[in-house]
């Protein structure tokens, strides 16, 4: 697991748990110590506007994303064993997704 995977697994959500795509955004020092992953989840509800912390990817099917999808900054954690990686946001949209993280983090 990295930075920047593209992964599904089953994932609560504000309004459902269901299975969905989701990008690891927890740095490579975390992951190497812990067995949970940080990710930041995709929805296929695209937005009127986007909000300052949503991007939608503009790669989305060399992600490995079956539909135009947007990464959210709703943040939740995973054990690994549950994810299953499908990609990786290409530099731009990967970029842009960690743009949005730094955003929504008072860090």
């Amino acid at each position: 697991m990295k930075p920047g995977y593209v992964v599904v697994g089953v994932l609560v959500s504000v309004r459902e748990t269901k299975v969905r795509p989701a990008v690891v955004i927890a740095s490579a020092t975390y992951l190497a110590e812990r067995q949970d992953v940080l990710v930041g989840i995709l929805t296929t509800n695209l937005p009127g506007t986007p909000g300052t912390t949503d991007y939608v990817l503009l790669d989305w099917r060399s992600a490995g994303l079956r539909a135009e999808s947007c990464f959210r900054m709703y943040v939740l954690t995973v054990h690994r064993a549950e994810l299953t990686v499908i990609g990786h946001p290409s530099p731009r949209d990967w970029d842009s997704v960690r743009a949005r993280v730094r955003a929504a983090l008072a860090v």
